[in-house]
């Protein structure tokens, strides 16, 4: 069989990796550890790598996972661009799996916990904007206050303003907020996955590790200075406590940070770990790495050792120059950063060095752009560039500068000439909006919604800000504002890229907005952040608009429903012109029951913007909703005329032609909707009731199956297929889901109803009796349970109740006695 070809990237991490000098010891001992067994006192769990900025700690841990895969290893590395315990568990699964081993059951409680996550931080805010209550705080409040619990991020949002809250107005606000989330996560494990993630993720990450089949597992955590806060307490938790349960002891764990591990914490665990500190290459090892690079004139030797100081990545810069002459070197003012480009004598190489340190990243196109080489000279210069030291690739896709490197080359820049660089940078920033303008030519729809485009604008921005244009901080406070309606990723990619702006044209005021939108991002959420926009920043009036837009659909999806229409209010008062504020008001009207006021907000809207299916979709749905079939399918069936692959209004018409009693139209129209999307839920469920009514359970259930698959926490289909499973006489099973759907919503008023009359054909019939009374009790007018109560009382030998509960259907239903015979025979 012939052998796959290796990738172009692989050959060059290949080439990359024989040409790895110095760090020999720290590999040998890596290496070692894989040939001691782990129950020999001499094998290690752990490794921490330690040093300053430039030495080398990333390249090491590249280096050691090199080895470990070598070895059959499971592998994964994670650094700072995670944030918290449950994404680098994401991470680790994300790695495993391209490595052909899923970790499904800790995939679905990711997903579980970011949906749960982001109702409690809206859920928090609606509590900290709320008025304050009169009662004082409980006991548990005050001592969760004062012992900082809060303020050590045990209970979500709250915890970053602790600090500028005394201890009765923290006590309140934990005691209310503690209230909130029980009162929202009925389920324990849905309230343990927002306040202690790590208490349920860990269990199953450490027994789905345990279950893999590979020989060795390795976790390699960089940047352990930021992100050992929150892993460090974990890793000695997870490794040296059975709290969570056992990690395998075929499992071994690198960091790598600027200090070494904290005695206190490691300290009487030194049989079980190695502590490799890595320091600037010695004389020797820097005297290897340039010979090995043909290196070898004493006075360049020297030269270079006086300029790097052993600093790995500036020796490997240097050495991959192979300078043959010091030269001058009598400014003693020159960096290392502005010197080891003076030993490449190729002025096409030395250009290209310098300016692709402009952008933030490269690929073959910002090259070609930035570096104007000869059309002749442009492989050769891109393939010189990509094997120097100092650049990354961590994406596989785009190359980096090390940070070592290159912010001392664009401070060096700036300096030299302030005008030149913003002209560089207008370039640049020119190159990338015209590079948008190209992606989004010829499309329609929202242009944000398209990641290319989205990563085109971003860097625009960034080399707008560094060019110090006037309007260029404005702007990208705007941007912000649609940003943050793309998700928190891209809102937290346009934060970081204001601080980063902000830092290399050392432009305090772009600085300190990136500071700022960063942290109410990652301690509060999107709402914090577009608050902190709406009070600051002096937004123009449309901006404002969509920002409080914005805001009012994140509290929406975290059920806080007064005010997301407060934040519509707000929004229209503010722009009456804006179709998308009135389109997003009539959601939340619907939620609270105001159907007639969505369906005017949708009126509004759609005169503002008549041909967006979107509005008319909608409008249709809220038609449905009330049962107005005629208007429904008009605006449904013009919905789709204007967009035929909206599957959302297919679906919405099949329903409504279901309802008016036209089953062949409501199954093509559900059927397209499924074609469109097949992991459409609702419209399974639908098309469910479609093949009830056509007398065809195998295929209800079918769909019902289907729908529980894709969404297993959804009441309504849970109660649906309890319905069928007791249609089928299957009500031992039918229980079972009744069950899970009033433990998810204990006030379903027809799953009551229907598990009590399940649990009275299997002979139940205490628990089936205060089931139905349940039922009646919430809905007094509830003919189908007031009915099976009736049966249910005559089965237990009360008859005057049974006649009590038919008196009461036939004054308000006198037909259903006729639907119902064992009612109607009752005596």
């Amino acid at each position: 069989m012939a052998q796959t070809r290796p990738t172009m990237q692989e050959l060059i991490r290949q080439r990359s990796r024989a040409g790895f000098v110095g760090r020999s010891a720290e590999r040998a001992a890596f290496r070692a550890n894989f040939d001691t067994a782990p129950h020999d006192e001499r094998h290690r769990f752990r490794f921490h790598v330690h040093g300053n900025a430039g030495v080398g700690k990333t390249f090491l841990l590249r280096e050691l996972e090199h080895i470990a895969r070598e070895r059959g290893a499971l592998t994964a590395y994670v650094d700072d661009s995670t944030a918290g315990l449950p994404e680098v568990m994401a991470q680790i699964s994300r790695q495993f799996a391209a490595q052909g081993t899923r970790l499904k059951e800790l995939d679905r409680l990711l997903a579980a916990h970011r949906e749960r996550r982001h109702e409690a931080e809206l859920a928090a805010l609606a509590v900290l904007d709320a008025p304050p209550e009169n009662a004082g705080p409980s006991v548990g409040g005050r001592m969760a206050a004062r012992a900082g619990v809060v303020a050590a991020g045990m209970v979500p949002v709250v915890g970053p303003l602790a600090g500028m809250l005394d201890a009765d107005q923290l006590a309140h606000v934990a005691d209310r907020l503690r209230a909130s989330l029980i009162a929202r996560f009925r389920n324990h494990d849905d309230l343990q996955l927002v306040l202690a993630p790590e208490q349920v993720l860990t269990p199953v990450l450490l027994r789905e590790l345990s279950d893999t089949a590979a020989p060795w597992i390795t976790l390699f955590l960089d940047t352990y200075e930021r992100t050992g806060p929150y892993l460090e307490p974990w890793l000695h938790e997870t490794m040296t406590t059975d709290r969570h349960g056992g990690m395998p002891a075929t499992a071994m764990v690198v960091t790598a940070g600027r200090t070494p591990l904290a005695p206190a914490r490691w300290g009487g665990l030194a049989d079980f770990v190695t502590d490799l500190p890595l320091a600037p290459f010695t004389e020797t090892e820097a005297r290897g790495l340039l010979a090995a690079k043909g290196v070898t004139a004493e006075p360049v030797v020297e030269e270079v050792l006086r300029l790097t100081g052993g600093l790995p990545v500036l020796v490997s810069t240097l050495a991959a120059s192979r300078p043959t002459d010091p030269d001058d070197v009598g400014d003693p003012s020159a960096t290392a950063v502005e010197r080891f480009l003076k030993w490449e004598e190729d002025p096409v190489r030395r250009a290209a060095a310098l300016s692709c340190a402009l952008p933030r990243w490269l690929d073959g196109d910002v090259f070609r752009a930035v570096t104007q080489c000869p059309e002749e000279d442009l492989e050769r210069v891109w393939a010189w560039l990509r094997g120097m030291p100092f650049v990354t690739d961590r994406t596989g896709e785009r190359l980096r500068y090390h940070d070592v490197v290159r912010a001392p080359m664009l401070r060096a820049e700036r300096r030299r000439s302030p005008r030149g660089w913003a002209q560089r940078q207008r370039h640049l920033a020119e190159l990338f909006g015209r590079w948008r303008e190209e992606t989004g030519a010829g499309r329609t729809g929202e242009p944000w919604a398209d990641e290319t485009w989205r990563e085109l604008r971003l860097e625009e921005t960034y080399h707008r800000l560094c060019a110090g244009e006037r309007d260029a901080l404005p702007q990208a406070l705007r941007d912000f504002v649609q940003a943050c309606d793309t998700g928190a990723s891209t809102a937290g990619r346009w934060a970081r890229a204001l601080v980063d702006a902000g830092t290399d044209a050392d432009a305090e005021a772009t600085a300190r907005w990136g500071t700022e939108l960063t942290t109410a991002l990652d301690t509060e959420g999107i709402v914090a952040a577009l608050g902190l926009l709406l009070r600051r920043a002096g937004l123009d009036t449309r901006t404002q608009a969509r920002a409080r837009v914005v805001r009012g659909d994140e509290l929406r999806g975290a059920g806080a429903h007064a005010q997301a229409l407060t934040e519509y209010d707000r929004a229209i008062a503010l722009d009456p012109e804006s179709a998308v504020a009135h389109r997003n008001r009539s959601g939340i009207r619907g939620d609270l029951g105001d159907h007639d006021g969505a369906i005017a907000d949708l009126d509004r809207a759609v005169a503002l913007d008549p041909g967006n299916a979107w509005s008319l979709a909608l409008r249709g749905e809220h038609h449905r909703i009330a049962e107005r079939d005629t208007e429904a399918i008009r605006d449904l069936s013009e919905a789709i005329r204007l967009d035929p692959a909206l599957e959302f209004a297919w679906a919405s018409r099949g329903a409504t032609h279901a309802r008016a009693g036209d089953p062949e139209a409501a199954l093509a129209d559900l059927g397209r909707a499924l074609d469109l999307d097949p992991d459409y839920a609702w419209a399974l469920a639908r098309r469910a009731r479609v093949w009830r009514a056509l007398g065809d359970p195998h295929r209800q259930l079918a769909d019902l199956d289907r729908a529980l698959a894709l969404n297993p926490d959804w009441p309504w289909a849970r109660c649906e297929r309890g319905d069928a499973l007791r249609a089928a006489g299957r009500d031992e099973e039918a229980v079972a889901d009744l069950d899970i759907a009033l433990s998810l919503d204990p006030a379903y008023t027809s799953a009551h109803a229907s598990r009590g009359e399940s649990l009275a054909r299997l002979g139940r019939h205490a628990e089936a009796l205060a089931d139905l009374n349940r039922a009646v009790e919430m809905r007094p007018g509830y003919v189908w349970a007031l009915c099976r109560r009736a049966v249910l009382h005559a089965a237990m030998g009360r008859p005057e109740q049974a006649r009590a509960d038919v008196a009461r259907v036939r004054t308000l239903d006198p037909g259903a006695l006729e639907r119902f015979a064992d009612v109607s025979v009752l005596p």
